[in-house]
């Protein structure tokens, strides 16, 4: 009995503290407690997302546009784009060229690439309305930074980056576009182009007007002035050669940066591996690392995914993606595309 007495002393003990408690927690002026922020660790991976394919559509002649509906969807700034995951398991990245204050639906579009690696035959031929696809994302590595003035130079599909960042202009800012193509049928979005830029708009149709004069486009280009350019290489090394003094320049690339000195043969050792390969002027570190290693992962092979993102111990690269920071640049690099500017790199593999 004395046992059974103490039992119940003890839990009433309990019930009248646990309750003095929550009332006390309840009087706080922390109650409820604040969320914390995320813990931030590392890059950030995009989460992935399983969106509806609502619209396949003809933009201009060998370009379509998709429509991707979902709800509650991350907001993005123009310059921003999305890795696709087509069905085939391939990951291409796309420009948003939408709203983006629509947080139901994003819009890209890709222009056929004939003699590509078959991205955009998948996307041209094999994608339909109502099916599910994923994306990740969206990234900005394009962002519309402020400057007292603007100079947009587009070639063909180019134009999607850009063209958000036309609509959120302010009506009093001061800039100019030159949009380019092989010929008009070839340019999409064409006519909202021509309605959002008015007189500001110089079209260059190459069939019709041969090659763009950048000369003229940066003649008296006031100081300050950012030059925002998407397009084939060949229009960016132009607009690069021909940048005003003073003027900043902002590229979106849609393939992996070149070197001026071009490409040589490198060993890269495998540390944990004990290999050593050898990657040719005519090659890349990722087809040499997966014929000993076949399972390595990859993707895009095209330095925007980074999914090839590899540990370097030793060595000098030659950074050619569009994706790592400087900070991980220091100790890492995408081997689909990036390569050595020594003579040895050593892997952490």
């Amino acid at each position: 009995m004395p046992k059974l007495r103490t039992v119940v002393l003890v839990a009433g003990a309990a019930l009248l503290t646990r309750r003095v408690l929550r009332h006390r927690i309840q009087d706080s002026p922390l109650w409820p407690l604040p969320a914390l922020d995320p813990p931030v660790s590392g890059r950030p991976r995009s989460r992935a997302l399983r969106l509806l394919l609502a619209a396949h559509e003809t933009a201009a002649e060998g370009v379509v546009q998709l429509r991707l509906e979902g709800s509650g969807l991350p907001r993005w700034e123009p310059g921003a784009h999305l890795d696709l995951v087509l069905p085939s398991g391939l990951v291409r990245q796309y420009s948003l060229c939408g709203d983006p204050a629509d947080t139901s639906s994003y819009t890209v579009a890709t222009r056929l690439v004939e003699d590509g690696r078959g991205g955009s035959r998948e996307v041209h031929e094999q994608l339909a309305e109502g099916m599910e696809l994923e994306v990740r994302g969206p990234r900005n590595r394009f962002p519309l930074v402020e400057a007292p003035s603007y100079v947009f130079v587009a070639g063909g599909i180019g134009i999607t980056p850009i063209l958000p960042m036309l609509r959120a202009l302010p009506d009093r800012t001061d800039w100019q576009l030159l949009y380019g193509g092989r010929t008009r049928a070839s340019m999409p979005f064409l006519e909202e182009v021509r309605k959002v830029a008015g007189d500001r708009l110089t079209l260059v149709a190459e069939d019709e007007d041969g090659r763009p004069d950048l000369a003229a486009l940066f003649a008296d280009v006031p100081q300050g002035t950012a030059v925002y350019c998407c397009g084939p290489e060949g229009l960016m090394e132009a607009v690069e050669a021909g940048l005003p003094e003073g003027a900043t320049l902002h590229l979106e690339r849609f393939a992996p940066r070149t070197s001026a000195d071009g490409n040589h043969a490198f060993e890269v050792e495998l540390r944990r591996t004990g290999r050593t390969l050898t990657v040719p002027a005519d090659s890349t570190v990722l087809a040499a690392v997966r014929r000993e290693l076949p399972d390595t992962a990859y993707s895009c092979r095209q330095g925007f995914c980074g999914t090839c993102q590899q540990r370097v111990l030793e060595g000098e690269v030659d950074h050619r993606d569009e994706l790592l920071t400087d900070a991980e640049r220091a100790d890492s690099m995408l081997i689909c595309v990036s390569r050595a500017r020594s003579e040895r790199l050593v892997l952490d593999l």
